[in-house]
């Protein structure tokens, strides 16, 4: 088994310029090569974004008709390179629309993909509503992969504030997890370190979390700052604010040594959880909704 994975994430700042996203993404994936990567991680919605449904749904293909997978796929092949394809907008086999994760080998074949589960419905300060759920079809279910003899959980973006979905994947055999993201600015300021590091402490897994940077249509930034963290919660690679390629080398014995130490993943314990109660108002001390 491989012991060192040297990953590169790749971070960008998408638009509705399919053409413009690719020819950058090219770049990036031949100077992470060339700086010695085996791994490849792309963001979150790497080849589109748009404040547009309908452009996004049109956009929206089936992967055998998906010129962005296409043209990743084979840059994976010619590289040699396993890449994570953080996600595209595509159709599932019925026609949904999908926010979609997929992992490549280096031959350029399919080996899994992942349906983002939580829908970021949510109102950020600063921005309009945002309902993925108006667009996409969740996924259901959790998925792990082998990637040089480590294990990998898939997930995306919104996922990371589900804590439970990592204990999963950890307790299934997660010795990496990937978190390609468009965090926005703002809640990337306040929560995207914090969020990262504590689902690497507590599984004690590395984290993978390409991400999207930069200001992408109307009022939308993203907060940049891909990650790699080690299982002790540290971060071995940050990119910052600006577009390009940041490196990290993942040592698997690592999650070893802290699994070894804290050993938190074989210690969960079931219990009956707590009975709903009212709230008691704190000036005059009755109960209320």
């Amino acid at each position: 088994m491989v012991h060192i994975i040297n990953v590169a994430c790749i971070q960008n700042c998408a638009t509705d310029d399919l053409q413009g996203n690719l020819a950058c993404l090219d770049d990036l994936i031949h100077e992470a090569v060339h700086r010695g990567a085996d791994t490849v991680a792309l963001p979150e919605a790497c080849e589109f974004l748009s404040d547009d449904n309908d452009a996004m749904k049109a956009h929206a293909k089936p992967l055998d008709d998906h010129s962005a997978f296409r043209m990743l796929q084979s840059r994976a092949e010619r590289h040699r390179v396993w890449m994570l394809i953080g996600s595209l907008t595509a159709r599932d086999e019925n026609g949904l629309m999908v926010n979609r994760s997929l992992l490549v080998n280096p031959k350029g074949d399919l080996v899994s993909h992942y349906d983002k589960i939580h829908m970021f419905d949510a109102k950020v300060p600063g921005q309009k509503m945002s309902r993925e759920s108006d667009l996409y079809r969740p996924g259901t279910r959790a998925k792990l992969v082998s990637l040089f003899g480590a294990v990998m959980g898939m997930s995306i973006c919104y996922d990371v504030r589900f804590p439970h979905l990592y204990r999963s994947l950890a307790k299934a055999g997660a010795t990496i997890l990937s978190v390609p993201a468009a965090f926005m600015q703002a809640t990337g300021e306040a929560h995207w370190h914090s969020l990262l590091r504590a689902r690497a402490i507590e599984n004690g897994c590395f984290v993978i979390a390409p991400a999207q940077t930069g200001h992408h249509y109307g009022t939308r930034h993203s907060y940049g700052h891909s990650l790699i963290v080690d299982p002790w919660g540290r971060v071995i690679a940050d990119a910052g604010t600006e577009v390009g390629v940041s490196m990290g080398a993942i040592d698997l014995d690592e999650v070893t040594r802290a699994r070894s130490s804290i050993m938190s993943l074989n210690h969960d314990r079931r219990f009956e959880p707590p009975a709903p109660t009212a709230m008691q108002d704190p000036v005059n001390g009755r109960c209320g909704a």
